[in-house]
């Protein structure tokens, strides 16, 4: 199964989940594809992630061809993914992931828009306190990561993912921006990474 984990102030309906569900749909995967809207609490979301994990992981446990369930984080969620991954020792995608450590998150105080929910939210201290609550110094398992960033990203300087995930499979493309413009090409490899690829519609 593939776990996919929004951005911040992004959405389930969001052009990257769509184009992945769609991809996994017309391949008879619709089943194998999870995503929902994460609260704005760090601490909740990844509690929420965490319990569908755990769902997959028992699954695998039954049944021993049951493939693993990969995160897939793009931006904030790929902070998420990173940390469940280090918990639960699964693989994970990572798309312009977002660098704690590296970010002034205090900039990001005050209200936030939703795009796709048209939700409005005001990010508050305890919240940013959260996310450095939940950083790690490191990645234990390098080869568990793969990193899509784009070097044209606007918001997040892609060198600072590059150190981060020092030592995992890294696809670096020129130009592009945050949303990863380059999405559609990876589609198959992301599916084939999940273990998924063998599978086909009718």
């Amino acid at each position: 199964m593939i776990i996919y984990l929004h951005g911040f102030c992004s959405a389930p309906a969001s052009p990257k989940v769509r184009a992945l569900r769609e991809h996994l749909a017309a391949r008879g995967l619709a089943a194998e594809f999870w995503c929902e809207q994460l609260p704005w609490s760090p601490r909740a979301a990844l509690e929420l992630v965490n319990g569908k994990i755990e769902e997959q992981l028992a699954r695998c446990r039954l049944d021993r061809h049951a493939p693993a369930p990969l995160l897939v984080g793009s931006s904030l969620g790929g902070f998420y993914a990173s940390c469940l991954a280090e918990r639960h020792g699964v693989r994970a995608v990572l798309i312009n992931p977002a660098v704690i450590g590296r970010l002034d998150l205090d900039a990001w105080l005050g209200t936030h828009h939703n795009l796709y929910t048209g939700e409005r939210f005001e990010l508050e201290r305890a919240y940013i306190d959260e996310l450095r609550t939940f950083d790690f110094p490191a990645i234990t398992h390098p080869e568990r990561y793969w990193l899509l960033v784009e070097e044209g990203d606007e918001r997040l300087d892609y060198r600072h993912a590059l150190a981060r995930y020092a030592g995992a499979r890294q696809s670096v493309e020129a130009g592009g921006n945050h949303s990863f413009s380059k999405w559609q090409d990876y589609l198959d490899g992301i599916t084939d990474f999940a273990g998924l690829g063998a599978r086909t519609s009718a």
